[in-house]
């Protein structure tokens, strides 16, 4: 539930509409729902402007297919990450309407479409073409949010004119998300570059040393860029959220 579908509740009482019993039918789910396995916060919309979200990892199909009914049913649009393939299979033939990315490893159920509330554009930068899956995250993930999203691919420090060649682009996004794995310089280049907020998503691509990402993790905590924001290893979905907010009007 959003900020107009309460709208509409309160008006239609006031104007006598709808009798108070009903409009508390309407509302008894508020601020959360036990369905047993998952307790939804349907309050979320509200409070935070964003509504729930379903981590798919870890969940049964069965448990994922009852949250998304529980959402669905009062008209929610769904977002469902860390999904794997055979998960996804089984969810869509229960919302044939369901839509599965596989790269961003994201399944959405869109009901309506969301609305733009962005005052601009998050620029998602990924550093190399293995990074891709925490990039396409991020950026399924903001466009749920409602926001415009563009993308740069490739455009590690190993070859800085890439990234150099996108300057235009850089200077006209809103918000930046940058993933890197490896050693995780990037966010401090394009936080050296541009006076928008940056935030650093360290993935878990390298060698050995690289420490399944910890290294461009405490690399992307060490930025000498003043104001890059780090969130947590191959966290893209973290980092749309944040960069929601920060582009919300």
């Amino acid at each position: 539930m959003n900020q107009d579908d309460l709208k509409t509740i309160l008006n239609s009482v006031r104007l006598g509409g709808l009798s108070i019993d009903d409009a508390m039918q309407q509302l008894r789910h508020l601020p959360f729902q036990d369905i047993g396995c998952a307790q939804i916060d349907h309050h979320r919309q509200l409070r935070q402007g964003m509504p729930e979200m379903i981590f798919g990892e870890g969940k049964t199909s069965e448990q994922i297919i009852a949250i998304t009914t529980a959402m669905s049913d009062r008209g929610s649009n769904v977002l469902v990450t860390r999904l794997d393939t055979e998960k996804a299979g089984q969810i869509v033939q229960a919302f044939p309407a369901a839509c599965y990315h596989a790269e961003a490893r994201c399944l959405t159920l869109e009901q309506q479409p969301p609305e733009l509330r962005g005052k601009g554009t998050i620029l998602v930068v990924s550093a190399g073409t293995s990074d891709l899956p925490v990039a396409a995250e991020a950026m399924i993930t903001a466009g749920f949010l409602g926001n415009q999203v563009e993308h740069v691919y490739d455009v590690c420090v190993a070859g800085i004119h890439r990234l150099l060649a996108r300057s235009e682009q850089l200077a006209a996004s809103s918000v930046i998300i940058v993933v890197a794995g490896m050693e995780g310089a990037l966010p401090s280049v394009v936080g050296g570059l541009v006076d928008k907020p940056v935030i650093a998503v360290p993935t878990s691509v390298g060698y050995g040393a690289s420490f399944g990402g910890i290294a461009a993790l405490l690399g992307m905590l060490n930025s000498c860029a003043a104001g890059v924001t780090v969130v947590n290893i191959d966290n893209g979905f973290g980092a749309a959220c944040a960069a929601s907010l920060m582009n919300r009007v």
